[in-house]
C-alpha cells in the first residue's frame, strides 16, 4: 500500500501545472462550477423538449440531482473527514514541490474527488437516459477536463480521481436504475418511441440532443478566451 501510495504521488508531480499562466488562466475557469451551469441548463432544455408531461420532467431532474447528492454530498461530509487523507498541496511530505496556481490549495482533505464523481455521475446518468453517441462522447470529456483540472492545480492525486470516477459510475448505474424502475410504474408509461432516424433508442430528438455538446464546445471557447484575458493576473 505503501508504494501505491508513493506512485500516486510521484504521478501528480508529474502531471501538476505548467509553466503557461494561459494554461493556468483555461484550467481556473474549467474547474469553477460557475463555468458549467449553460451545459447544466442545456441537459434540462433537452429533458423539457422531449418528454410528454412534467412529472416526468421533475422526476428526471430529481434523479440527477439525487446523482450530485449520492456523489458529491456523501463525499464530501462522510468519506473526507473519515479517511482525512491530505491534499497534495496540503501534504506535509510533497506540499513545497506542488505548483499552486493563484494560490489555489482546496480544502484539507481529497479522497477522494468530489469534482470527478460529480461529474461522471451526471455524465453518465445522462448518457443512459438520451442514449446518443455524440452527446455521450461530449459529456465524458466534459468530466474528464474537470479531473485534468484537479490534477493540474495538486489539489487531488490520481487515485483520488480514479475513485471519485468509480464512485460516479455506481451512483449514477444506482439511480438510473431506480429511475426506470419507478418510472415504468408511476410516471408516464406511455413514452414515445421512434424509429426514425432522427430520434435516439429511448425517443429523444437527436436535433436537440446536439444543444449540449454544441455549448460544452462554446464553455471551451470561452474557457480559452477567458484565460487570454486573465493570465497577466494569474500569479
Amino acid at each position: 500500500m505503501e508504494e501505491i501510495i508513493q506512485l500516486d504521488k510521484q504521478l501528480l508531480l508529474m502531471l501538476n501545472g505548467s509553466d503557461s499562466t494561459f494554461i493556468d488562466g483555461a484550467v481556473l475557469t474549467l474547474t469553477h462550477a460557475a463555468t458549467w451551469i449553460p451545459l447544466y441548463v442545456s441537459l434540462l432544455f433537452v429533458v423539457i423538449k422531449n418528454n410528454i408531461n412534467w412529472r416526468t420532467i421533475v422526476f428526471i431532474v430529481a434523479s440527477a440531482g439525487l446523482c450530485v447528492l449520492m456523489a458529491g454530498t456523501v463525499d464530501d461530509t462522510i468519506v473526507k473527514p473519515l479517511v482525512a487523507r491530505w491534499r497534495p498541496t496540503h501534504d506535509p511530505q510533497i506540499g513545497a514541490l506542488v505548483d499552486v496556481v493563484n494560490n489555489y490549495r482546496g480544502g484539507n482533505y481529497g479522497f477522494f474527488s468530489a469534482h470527478a464523481s460529480n461529474t461522471f455521475s451526471i455524465a453518465l446518468f445522462f448518457s443512459l437516459l438520451v442514449r446518443f453517441r455524440p452527446l455521450t462522447i461530449a459529456l465524458v470529456c466534459y468530466s474528464l477536463v474537470n479531473c485534468w483540472t484537479r490534477l493540474y492545480l495538486g489539489v487531488h492525486y490520481p487515485g483520488d480521481i480514479t475513485v471519485g470516477l468509480l464512485w460516479g459510475a455506481v451512483t449514477a448505474l444506482t439511480v438510473y436504475s431506480l429511475f426506470r424502475f419507478v418510472n415504468s410504474r408511476w410516471a408516464d408509461g406511455r413514452r414515445r418511441r421512434y424509429t426514425s432516424d432522427s430520434y435516439t433508442s429511448t425517443g429523444y430528438d437527436k436535433r436537440t440532443a446536439y444543444v449540449p455538446v454544441v455549448v460544452l464546445i462554446l464553455t471551451f471557447v470561452y474557457a480559452l478566451v477567458r484565460a487570454y484575458f486573465i493570465m497577466d493576473s494569474i500569479a
